[in-house]
C-alpha cells in the first residue's frame, strides 16, 4: 500500500492535529521555534512522520489525543473523523480495525474530562510552522542543541529519528550518532528496546 495519507479530508473538516505546549515555558525562544532544556510532554503533533498507525494501542492513543485537541468538535462529527482515520483505505492505519473497538475508543474519549492528558513523548526542540527551514537545517539545529546540552538520551535520539524519517532517509545508528556528535557506541548503549522498535517501524515507512 502507498504511504499516501489522505490529510486533505482533515484539512477540509478543519480538524486540528497539532497542539503546542500550554503551561511549560521554553528555556529559550528562537525565530524558528523553542528549546526546552528539561523537555516538554505538552507538544502534540500527530501524523508528523510517514509512519502509520500499526496497533490498536496506537489507534486508541490517536483517538484520545485527537479528542483532547478538538475538545469542542461536535460529537457526531468526531465519530465520522475517527472512522475515516480508522479505515485502511485512507492511509492512516495498516490494519483492518474492528468497528466495535473503534466505537469503544470513541466512546471513552467523548466521556473523558481530560483530568489526565494523553501521554506523550518528551521533546526538547519544537519548530514553528512556516519557518522556511529545510529538513536538513532542522536536523542540524537539533544536533547542535543536543550537543551543546551534552545530553544523549532516548528523547534526543527519538527527536533525531523523527527528523531523519521526515527527510525520507533510513534511520541508522551511524546517522543518529553523526547528528548528535557522539559515538555509535553511545547511541547503541543509550537506546532502549522500545526506541529500537520505533526505529524499525519508522524505517518501514521510508
Amino acid at each position: 500500500m502507498s504511504h499516501y495519507r489522505n490529510m486533505s479530508y482533515l484539512h477540509r473538516k478543519r480538524i486540528q492535529y497539532k497542539k503546542e505546549p500550554t503551561t511549560d515555558t521554553p528555556t529559550k525562544r528562537y525565530y524558528w521555534g523553542s528549546y526546552y532544556k528539561d523537555g516538554t510532554h505538552q507538544n502534540y503533533h500527530l501524523f508528523c512522520s510517514s509512519a502509520k498507525i500499526t496497533t490498536y494501542k496506537s489507534l486508541s492513543w490517536h483517538v484520545f489525543t485527537l479528542r483532547y485537541i478538538n475538545i469542542n468538535l461536535d460529537e457526531n462529527e468526531f465519530r465520522k473523523i475517527i472512522h475515516f482515520i480508522a479505515d485502511i483505505k485512507n492511509g492512516f492505519v495498516t490494519f483492518e480495525a474492528k468497528r466495535n473497538y473503534i466505537d469503544g475508543y470513541i466512546d471513552n474519549a467523548l466521556v473523558s474530562d481530560f483530568s489526565m492528558v494523553p501521554k506523550n513523548k518528551l521533546r526538547r526542540v519544537i519548530f514553528k510552522d512556516g519557518t522556511g527551514l529545510s529538513k536538513k537545517q532542522k536536523l542540524k539545529i537539533v544536533g547542535e542543541i543536543s550537543g551543546r546540552s551534552k545530553i544523549i538520551d532516548n528523547d534526543n535520539i527519538y527527536e533525531c529519528m523523527l527528523y531523519i524519517n521526515n527527510d525520507k532517509r533510513k534511520i541508522t545508528i551511524a546517522n543518529i550518532a553523526k547528528i548528535l556528535n557522539c559515538s555509535v557506541r553511545t547511541v547503541h548503549r543509550t537506546m532502549d528496546k522500545e526506541l529500537k522498535k520505533e526505529k524499525d517501524m519508522l524505517n518501514t515507512s521510508v
